[in-house]
C-alpha cells in the first residue's frame, strides 16, 4: 500500500504514479515494443532506432531509406526521391539522323560531319573524289615539270664540263599550273558545297541521298553559288585597292624604310582581322541559298543576320576546322608528295619520272582533300542548322518532322522543304506543340 507520498509498487524511481512507464520491455509492463508479442497495443513507431542501438543497424522498422549498398538502392539504381535541388535533369534530345535535334555543341558539329562522310559513303566521298582530283591534277602535272626541271638543273650544276642552261619555262609551269589547279578548284568546291548541303540537309533527319538525286535538287542553285563565290571575293579584295593606295602615297612622299614596313605591318593586319570578319559573317551563303532557295543578296543578308550574336563562336569553329582539315590533309597526302618528290628529283628529268610525279602528287591532293571537302562542307552546314536552331527555336520545326517520319516508317523527299522558311507554316512547331502533323504539309 502507498501512503500517497510515495511511488506505487512497481513504479520506477523516480516517475509519478499517474505516469506511464518508460518504453521498452520492462518486466509486468503492458507497454512493449511493437511486434514483440501479439496483441501489444498499437501506437506511433519512435522517431529513432531502440536506446542502444546504432543508426545503421537493422532495427525492427526496416533499414534507413538512403545510405551506400547495402542500406540505400542497388547499385546501379538511380538514388531515392527527386534529384537534388538546383540539378535539372531533361531528356534525351531526339537524333534520327547526324545530329541530336537541339542547339548543338562543338562535338556534335565535328560528330556530325563525321557522321555525314560514314552514313553517305558513296555520294560524299565519290563526289569528293572528283573535284579533288580535277583540282589536284593541273597542280600535279605544274610540280613534276618543274621538279623535273630541278633534276635537270641539279646535273648541269654537278657536271663541270656541261654549259649552265638555266629552264626559263619552269616558273611559268609551274605557276601556270597553280592557277589553273585554283580555278578549277573554285569551281569543283563551289560546286560539291552545293551538293553536299542538300545531302546534309536529308542526312539531319537520318535520310539518304544518291549522288545524282544531290545533283538534280542542286544544279537549279548553281548560279548562285557562284554568284556568292564572286560577291564574297571581291568583298574580301577590296580593301588591297586601298593598301596599294597607301603605298602608292608613301612612296610618293619619300618615307623612310621603318615607316614602310610598319605601314605594311599594320596593313596586313587589318586587312586579315577584315577578311576574316568578312569570311565569318558570309560563311552560312551557301547553305542558305541551297536550303532555303534565297538568291545572292537575301542568301548574303540571312547569313550576316544568322551570325550576329554568335560570331566570337562561329569565327572559333571555323578556326579550328581549317586546322584540323589543314593537318588531316596534310598527314593523308605527305607519304605521295614525299615520294613524287623524290622521285622528280632523283628521275633526272626523264618523261616516265616526271609522269609518275604528277600520278602520285595528284594521288596524294586527291586523297586528302577528298576528306577535307566534305567535312569543312559539314561544318559549315551544321552551323547553319545550329544558328538557325538557336535563333528561331528551329530544333522545334525539325523534332515535329522527326516525329511524323518515326510514326510513318521513314524519310519522305518532301523532308527537304522544311528547311524553306516560305514553305514551313509558322505553326504549332514553332510554338512547342510538337504533336500535330508534318511541319511541311500545306495547307
Amino acid at each position: 500500500m502507498s501512503d500517497g507520498h510515495g511511488s506505487a509498487p512497481g513504479t520506477p524511481p523516480g516517475w509519478a504514479s499517474n505516469q506511464p512507464p518508460p518504453y521498452g520491455d520492462a518486466p509486468g509492463s503492458p507497454w512493449t515494443a511493437p511486434g514483440s508479442a501479439p496483441g501489444s497495443p498499437a501506437g506511433p513507431p519512435p522517431s529513432g532506432p531502440p536506446h542502444g542501438q546504432a543508426p545503421h543497424q537493422q532495427g525492427p522498422y526496416g533499414p534507413p531509406p538512403h545510405g551506400p549498398p547495402p542500406y540505400g538502392p542497388p547499385h546501379g539504381s538511380p538514388p531515392y526521391g527527386p534529384p537534388p535541388y538546383g540539378v535539372r535533369q531533361e531528356p534525351p534530345a531526339m537524333r534520327p539522323g547526324i545530329i541530336p535535334l537541339r542547339p548543338l555543341g562543338l562535338g556534335d558539329i565535328l560528330d556530325g560531319a563525321i557522321k555525314l562522310i560514314r552514313s553517305n559513303p558513296k555520294s560524299v566521298l565519290g563526289l569528293s573524289a572528283i573535284a579533288a582530283a580535277l583540282s589536284a591534277i593541273p597542280l600535279a602535272i605544274g610540280e613534276a615539270l618543274l621538279l623535273g626541271s630541278s633534276a635537270a638543273t641539279l646535273e648541269n650544276l654537278t657536271d663541270p664540263t656541261s654549259p649552265l642552261n638555266l629552264p626559263q619555262a619552269s616558273f611559268l609551269a609551274q605557276y601556270g599550273g597553280t592557277l589553273l589547279s585554283y580555278a578549277v578548284q573554285l569551281v569543283a568546291v563551289t560546286l560539291l558545297t552545293g551538293v553536299l548541303t542538300r545531302i546534309l540537309g536529308r542526312a539531319v533527319f537520318g535520310g539518304k541521298m544518291t549522288a545524282g538525286e544531290a545533283w538534280t535538287l542542286t544544279r537549279s542553285r548553281v548560279p548562285t553559288l557562284f554568284g556568292l563565290v564572286i560577291v564574297s571575293t571581291v568583298a574580301i579584295l577590296a580593301p588591297l585597292l586601298l593598301i596599294v593606295g597607301l603605298f602608292a602615297a608613301l612612296d610618293a612622299a619619300g618615307a623612310g624604310l621603318s615607316v614602310v614596313v610598319i605601314a605594311g605591318l599594320l596593313a596586313l593586319l587589318a586587312f586579315v582581322a577584315y577578311a576574316m570578319f568578312i569570311t565569318t559573317r558570309l560563311a552560312l551563303a551557301p547553305a542558305a541559298a541551297v536550303l532555303e532557295r534565297l538568291g545572292v543578296v537575301e542568301s548574303l543578308r540571312r547569313s550576316w543576320n544568322l551570325v550576329s550574336g554568335g560570331f566570337w563562336r562561329t569565327l572559333g569553329i571555323l578556326l579550328l576546322t581549317q586546322i584540323l582539315a589543314g593537318l588531316v590533309g596534310t598527314l593523308l597526302s605527305f607519304p605521295f608528295t614525299l615520294g613524287g618528290s623524290l622521285l622528280g628529283l632523283l628521275g633526272g628529268g626523264s618523261l616516265g619520272a616526271q609522269i609518275a610525279t604528277a600520278v602520285l602528287i595528284a594521288v596524294g591532293a586527291t586523297v586528302g582533300a577528298m576528306i577535307t571537302y566534305p567535312f569543312q562542307a559539314a561544318v559549315n552546314g551544321l552551323l547553319y542548322a545550329d544558328r538557325r536552331m538557336r535563333t528561331e527555336a528551329f530544333d522545334l520545326v525539325l523534332q515535329t518532322a522527326a516525329i511524323e517520319q518515326r510514326r510513318q516508317g521513314w524519310v519522305h523527299a518532301s523532308a527537304d522543304d522544311l528547311w524553306d522558311p516560305s514553305v514551313t507554316p509558322t505553326g504549332p512547331a514553332r510554338h512547342g506543340f510538337p504533336d500535330q502533323g508534318a511541319p511541311w504539309s500545306h495547307s
